[in-house]
């Protein structure tokens, strides 16, 4: 039988959301979920879906959003979870089983290779989870034949790494601790491969999406206390990589780090600006 293991023009990111990192967004699901819930919130006020409809959610994680997208077709509409990670796949089952009147199931799957079926899905989802795909403009133009004629697509994608202070200060704060983090290709996947708006509608574009609207949505993010906002600082976007490759870095950056977020501190917890694109397109 075949797994997306192997499925080869994807496979360095398969590997890298099926070990430490997506075991790390499993075990911190509350704490991410809560931090990027508003702009989920956002890209779902942008994809209008509406009662009895059929959605595909991509890069679904931990299944927040593809629960809330249940919710909001109802029971007689359907919800189809997908990712690449089976630890974050695991919390999301649980989830769904907790929620039996939800109609959504999960499936193992990479969107770039595998068969989503023809025309049928009215409309498809992603906070998130668009921006890791080798062949971007393959993967975009295999989701746009499973959604059916005139079908909506909505997801939300991070703008320039610059313009996040939520992962680029925590960053700023250990240089002078750790090895100058090495440049990255900016096309490469990534959580910033899709920070080009212009780069954003040519793939669309060119796997034959029409309407394509590209809007910036910014907001601040966050909500834990100190601690709760260092764990995750530690943890995950660029900073998190730089001290899973030493870890013996992380009592050299904690305190500097914690200052920074400290000077965010607020009445409803630690919050950070964000920003985002809110893309929206039509399959013709």
């Amino acid at each position: 039988m075949t797994t997306i293991a192997d499925e080869q023009p994807n496979i360095a990111q398969v590997e890298y959301w099926n070990a430490r990192v997506g075991e790390t967004w499993a075990r911190f699901q509350d704490q991410l979920d809560r931090q990027l819930a508003p702009l989920g919130a956002a890209g779902m006020q942008a994809l209008a879906a509406g009662p009895g409809e059929s959605l595909i959610d991509i890069g679904c994680g931990c299944g927040q959003t593809s629960l809330e997208l249940a919710r909001r077709v109802g029971p007689e509409g359907a919800v189809v979870g997908v990712d690449i990670s089976q630890p974050m796949l695991e919390v999301a089952r649980r989830r769904a089983a907790a929620s039996p009147e939800l109609t959504v199931r999960f499936r193992e799957a990479d969107v770039q290779t595998a068969d989503l079926g023809e025309s049928v899905f009215d409309a498809a989802f992603s906070r998130f989870g668009v921006m890791f795909f080798s062949d971007p403009a393959a993967a975009f133009a295999n989701l746009g034949r499973s959604l059916r004629s005139g079908g909506r697509l909505a997801f939300v994608c991070w703008r320039p790494f610059a313009d996040n202070p939520w992962m680029a200060d925590p960053l700023a704060a250990a240089l002078p601790f750790i090895p100058t983090p090495t440049p990255t290709d900016p096309l490469a996947p990534g959580p910033f491969a899709f920070a080009d708006a212009d780069r954003v509608r040519a793939i669309l574009a060119a796997a034959g999406f029409t309407g394509i609207d590209i809007r910036p949505h910014d907001t601040r993010v966050g909500g834990g206390d100190v601690d709760q906002a260092l764990q995750l600082a530690l943890r995950v976007g660029p900073l998190g990589s730089v001290l899973r490759e030493d870890p013996s870095l992380v009592r050299e950056v904690t305190a500097a780090v914690r200052r920074v977020l400290e000077d965010h501190l607020t009445p409803d917890g630690v919050l950070m600006r964000a920003a985002v694109w809110i893309v929206t397109a039509q399959r013709p």
